[in-house]
């Protein structure tokens, strides 16, 4: 019998998608075509205003296509309702006030565990699990809407690993952590793609995509003007300045000694691989 790996089955398929808000002209999106794989970790990355949020909003269904089709796991998202798809995407949105509206962090956390009909033990376990695992033991009984930015976005992030979609998809997520915050979400997110997650970042933080996506989606005006591996994508100066994206510092040093001579044998990411390549 033959085996196919979860990691290269076609999770995501968006086909000649077109978006345009009610009582607007112009399209927000226009013919989105991309395929993402079960296990695959994509950053989306563009300027403010070039749709990012809006194509993330189509994968559990939030927003529906004006002309082409969303496809999640064989199933149009034209024919299921947000509740259907949330079971499989979990989005966790740039502002977390948007997502936020329980009485209590621990009553959030279990609010999506609730509804998609886990038991009582089952409940109690995963929301400790969480708490645990974000630092937010000591405000399980605080409202969320009273917490600091960065405790909201934890909440929020919290609230949907704890029912373990397939898909994870994070609005950027770095905003409002501090560093300790920041590498504990970086080793979480590493965590959940040596379990075969799909996870979708979108980000202004060159950095943390690095660390978390091997694969690069820019958007501009709509449109997806490059795909491919985001470390050959920090290195293309000429479509970071296209999309108004700045250019990692490492990457620029690296570009400038290739001109004057100075190769290395590979692009790297980190100061730490530039290092051991250096002194190799």
């Amino acid at each position: 019998m033959l085996i196919i790996s979860r990691k290269y089955m076609k999770l995501i398929e968006i086909k000649d998608l077109y978006f345009r808000y009610p009582f607007e002209e112009k399209y927000t999106l226009n013919n989105i075509n991309l395929t993402i794989d079960s296990g695959e970790s994509t950053a989306i990355l563009g300027p403010n205003g070039s749709g990012k949020t809006t194509l993330i909003k189509h994968l559990n269904g939030i927003l529906k296509p004006t002309k082409g089709d969303v496809i999640i796991e064989g199933k149009n998202t034209k024919e299921k309702s947000i509740a259907e798809l949330s079971r499989t995407v979990g989005i966790v949105f740039q502002n977390p006030d948007h997502q936020l509206f329980s009485n209590t962090v621990f009553e959030e956390i279990s609010f999506a565990l609730i509804n998609f009909g886990f038991n009582k033990e089952e409940i109690l376990k995963r929301v400790r699990s969480m708490l645990k695992l974000f630092d937010l033991e000591k405000y399980e009984t605080h409202s969320p809407l009273l917490l600091s930015g960065g405790e909201k976005k934890r909440v929020a992030i919290a609230s949907i690993l704890c029912y373990d979609p397939k898909i994870i998809v994070l609005d950027e997520p770095t905003i409002g952590l501090d560093y300790y915050q920041r590498k504990t979400l970086i080793n979480i997110i590493k965590n959940l793609k040596k379990e075969g997650k799909t996870i979708i970042t979108v980000t202004h933080d060159f950095d943390f995509a690095l660390e978390v996506a091997e694969r690069g989606i820019i958007l501009k005006n709509g449109e997806i003007i490059r795909d491919g591996s985001l470390i050959d994508i920090i290195y293309d100066s000429d479509i970071l300045e296209k999309a108004n994206l700045i250019q990692p510092t490492l990457a620029k040093i690296i570009i400038e000694l290739e001109k004057n001579g100075i190769k290395l044998d590979r692009k790297v990411a980190t100061v730490e691989e530039f290092i051991q390549l250096v002194i190799k």
